[in-house]
């Protein structure tokens, strides 16, 4: 078996669906399940309508409500069996009701919890996943829709959700395996259920979390992340020309490039396809043709120290200072209870005795933390900062590294600057504005000579 996953660019249209029909029978051989992220933008719209609903405009909400339904009943309707169609239809008005009640209901409350969030988000995936199973059998191609919350447990951290491997890993095994002998399962990706049945999410961009679990759970042979590009590249191609696409790349820096600005793979699917050491595969649904990024435990030696170069924009400073805590214990254990308890990660850190510089891309409780901070310490924020991080396990094996680098930055002010305990990443910060230019200026002299047997 494999796992495909499509996201919503993929099927984003009759025409790309009609695409991903296609990429599905070609591999019929394998035993494909498919999981499928909601159509196009659909889970910022039906966010949106939650908001609106939410805040006292309960006929705008309705209106896109409606507008939704005719996107998926236009572009998701088969064109072949009259039944088919009809019988699409009805499922797709069905949960089109649902959600305009549910939409009523956050209108007279006036309120959006996680949970409701949650409820409303959901209907993207639920719907494609009908839509594409709709399709597929409209192409001769026997398919079913499975709803993943029937599979994926998870706690309770809506909008967040983290599955219970435990419980999830022995559902998938029971149910997947023996209906993927009979048709072509199709789940929504990005969403799951508490052990009590409320509908949970595993956060945006979770439909890869999705198919890793799915892989996980079913022992798959590779998963597959079919995307709009044609696999992990050595630079963002909106900010350097030229950018190459890499052939094969480690578990360790895949999950770092995900990590820090890499949009093509959610940073948690490496976790569960490296445990069952499962491949994973970035491949292009417009372009299928190309073979993409092959993500493995060891990739093979590469002459080149860097593999590729990742920017994380829209980055806060904040920067800590105390002579009290000079000499003292405890000092970063105070700072980072503050950040624990507002649940705000950090990317990025560097410390001294008595200070400490860190990255954060969540400002959404900044106040409250350097509120909590200036009781015992001076505080700095510097917003609109960018990470640029360049990735490879030959970073660490190779000297003179940091003096290329920077040598190559030229002008551009390093704000700051930290190096991965792994030693195969080297990240720093500059202002957002330089962040452009400091990766085609690193692009540049890293991959004057790129490995053939590595990129392409």
């Amino acid at each position: 078996m494999i796992v495909m996953k499509f996201g919503g660019t993929s099927v984003e249209s009759a025409a790309a669906i009609e695409r991903v029909s296609a990429i599905v029978r070609a591999r019929l051989g394998q035993r494909p399940v498919v999981v499928v992220s909601a159509m196009g933008r659909t889970t910022n719209r039906l966010l949106e309508m939650a908001r609106l609903a939410a805040s006292g405009r309960r006929d705008e909400a309705l209106a896109e409500c409606e507008a939704l339904r005719h996107f998926h009943r236009a572009q998701g309707l088969p064109p072949a069996d009259p039944r088919e169609r009809e019988d699409l239809g009805q499922y797709l008005d069905a949960h089109f009701r649902e959600l305009a009640e549910l939409l009523r209901g956050l209108a007279v409350l006036g309120e959006l919890t996680p949970r409701s969030m949650d409820a409303v988000a959901s209907y993207g995936e639920r719907l494609s996943a009908a839509v594409l199973a709709a399709a597929l059998r409209g192409a001769g191609i026997p398919a079913e829709a499975v709803d993943s919350r029937r599979l994926i447990v998870t706690d309770r951290r809506f909008t967040q959700a983290a599955p219970l491997y435990e419980l999830t890993y022995p559902r998938l095994a029971r149910e997947i395996p023996p209906l993927a002998g009979r048709v072509v399962p199709v789940l929504g990706g990005f969403i799951a259920a508490t052990e009590d049945g409320v509908t949970t999410t595993l956060g945006r961009g979770g439909s890869d979390f999705t198919a890793a679990i799915v892989g996980a759970g079913i022992g798959a042979r590779e998963i597959q992340i079919w995307t709009d590009v044609d696999g992990m590249l050595t630079a963002d191609p909106n900010l350097v020309e030229g950018a190459r696409r890499v052939k094969i790349i480690s578990f360790d820096e895949a999950a770092e490039l995900a990590y820090f600005g890499a949009k093509v793979l959610h940073p948690a699917t490496v976790l569960p396809a490296r445990e069952r050491n499962i491949p994973v595969r970035i491949l292009n649904s417009r372009r299928p043709e190309i073979p993409g990024t092959l993500i493995v435990e060891q990739a093979p030696p590469c002459r080149n120290p860097v593999k590729s170069i990742a920017c994380k924009r829209g980055i806060t400073v904040v920067d800590v200072h105390s002579t009290r805590m000079l000499m003292a214990h405890g000092f970063l254990h105070r700072i980072f209870e503050i950040f624990d308890d507002c649940q705000t990660p950090v990317d990025l850190l560097a410390t001294s005795e008595v200070s400490v510089s860190l990255t954060i891309d969540n400002t959404a409780r900044l106040g409250e933390i350097c509120a909590r901070l200036r009781q015992f310490a001076e505080v700095g924020v510097e917003q609109d900062q960018a990470i640029v991080c360049l990735v490879g396990d030959n970073i660490r094996y190779t000297p003179g590294v940091a003096a290329r680098t920077f040598g190559a930055l030229g002008g551009i002010n390093v704000r700051m600057i930290s190096q991965g305990a792994s030693l195969r990443n080297l990240s720093f910060v500059v202002a957002g504005e330089d962040a452009a230019r400091a990766v085609r200026a690193l692009h540049q002299e890293f991959f004057r000579d790129p490995d053939p047997e590595v990129f392409e």
